[in-house]
């Protein structure tokens, strides 16, 4: 299976796994599945770290990415025509563009934001 991560879930995993169930540990976890980690996540990580939203990643985002074994996806422009069709259920620039990732490459995203389904992302 392959599984996107909103930052969100970056966050979460960084910080132990709060909030996240069981099913879910798993398969982030499961070497079988790729976990894709996006370069908007280490945009928003970055901004909100410099605003003083955030404390810093002990090792940066590349820490995160080496702990789960994951793959960087990088915004294409690509994702980025996927931004005209998105509707604006979700006012945040960075979800939006996770968002735009997931549609285009038809991937699940973690999220703890519920309203990534009202897009018709399936929501882990």
């Amino acid at each position: 299976m392959r599984l996107l991560l909103d930052t969100n879930a970056i966050i979460h995993v960084r910080q132990n796994w709060p909030g996240f169930s069981v099913r879910t540990r798993e398969l982030i976890s499961d070497p079988a599945n790729m976990v894709y980690i996006s370069s908007v996540s280490a945009a928003e990580i970055a901004l909100k770290v410099s605003i003083g939203k955030l404390d810093p990643l002990p090792s940066g985002l590349s820490d995160v990415i080496d702990l789960l074994d994951g793959i960087e996806l990088s915004f294409t422009v690509a994702h980025a025509e996927q931004l005209y069709a998105l509707p604006w259920h979700h006012r945040d620039p960075f979800d939006r563009m996770i968002i735009a990732q997931a549609l285009a490459d038809k991937l699940p995203v973690v999220t703890t934001d519920r309203r990534f389904a009202e897009y018709g992302v399936q929501v882990l």
